[in-house]
């Protein structure tokens, strides 16, 4: 799906600052007029130089002002409760709803600013390797165990374990033959770095997905697979992007699954075979 700019600029608005940070939230204070505007026109409303919008729109990941500024003509919803404010008088039904919508919503952003080719060479990296790797610390290791069960079902020699020592210890034993997938919702918890640096001294491919495309992790990382993050009350602000990552995993494990066809299916049978034998 072609990325909308306005959803781009909201998984970076974290981590700007200075004139990013100002362009960023006039950009999205001014949706509508925005989208008339030429690079001169945007330089005068933000008191800024045409050459720092530019540097801004490369920054976020665009060739030119011209295709973020066709990129802002993508329609998305775009107002301050995309992902639902909760507040103390909404009653059950409308507390359910919001967090239903949430989770919904953060589907479709993540939709809006991942790349079907990036996603597409993942799955040819994972499908290829020698092993899989599934990292993650905390609440991204839920994430990473998820990964790691549903490849269970395909050829992919994986593996994954939630304690950090044993993936620092994994992470070494890995070569460039190997790829590892890591999770990080920050993309700056300092354990998860840690592993990745041990990944890339032994040259091996590595594949991030968090919620913020500009972080420590997503720097280092060969492929960035971005999910939305939210900001809102109550929720922590992960619980949409988990739901969105949970989502990557399983495109990836589908794209792969459907890569390796007959293997694919040989090992599901197997699986339900033995699964099946569990059971009364």
């Amino acid at each position: 799906m072609t990325q909308s700019g306005f959803s781009r600029i909201r998984s970076f608005l974290n981590q700007l600052s200075g004139s990013d940070e100002k362009i960023a939230h006039y950009i999205l204070n001014h949706e509508n007029e925005i989208q008339k505007m030429t690079i001169q026109e945007m330089a005068d409303a933000t008191s800024l130089s045409t050459a720092t919008i530019s540097r801004f729109v490369k920054r976020i990941g665009y060739s030119s002002f011209r295709e973020f500024s066709l990129s802002l003509a993508i329609s998305t919803p775009t107002n301050s409760t995309f992902f639902g404010e909760i507040n103390e008088k909404d009653d059950t039904h409308q507390i359910i709803q919001k967090v239903f919508s949430g989770a919904e919503n953060a589907l479709k952003a993540t939709n809006e600013v991942i790349s079907d080719d990036d996603l597409a060479t993942a799955a040819d990296w994972i499908a290829s390797a020698r092993k899989v790797g599934f990292f993650g610390i905390g609440g991204s290791s839920l994430v990473a165990f998820n990964a790691y069960h549903k490849f269970l079902r395909t050829p992919v020699q994986g593996f994954q374990h939630p304690d950090y020592d044993i993936q620092v210890m994994e992470a070494v034993r890995m070569t460039n033959e190997d790829v590892a997938l890591v999770i990080s919702h920050s993309g700056r918890n300092h354990d998860t770095l840690s592993v990745m640096q041990h990944l890339q001294a032994h040259g091996v491919k590595t594949i991030a997905i968090t919620a913020f495309p500009n972080s420590e992790i997503a720097k280092n990382a060969d492929l960035v697979l971005a999910s939305a993050a939210e900001e809102v009350n109550i929720r922590s602000e992960s619980m949409s992007s988990l739901i969105a990552q949970l989502t990557i995993v399983d495109t990836l494990f589908t794209l792969v699954g459907v890569q390796m066809g007959d293997k694919t299916a040989a090992v599901v049978d197997e699986i339900r075979d033995a699964i099946e034998q569990t059971r009364k």
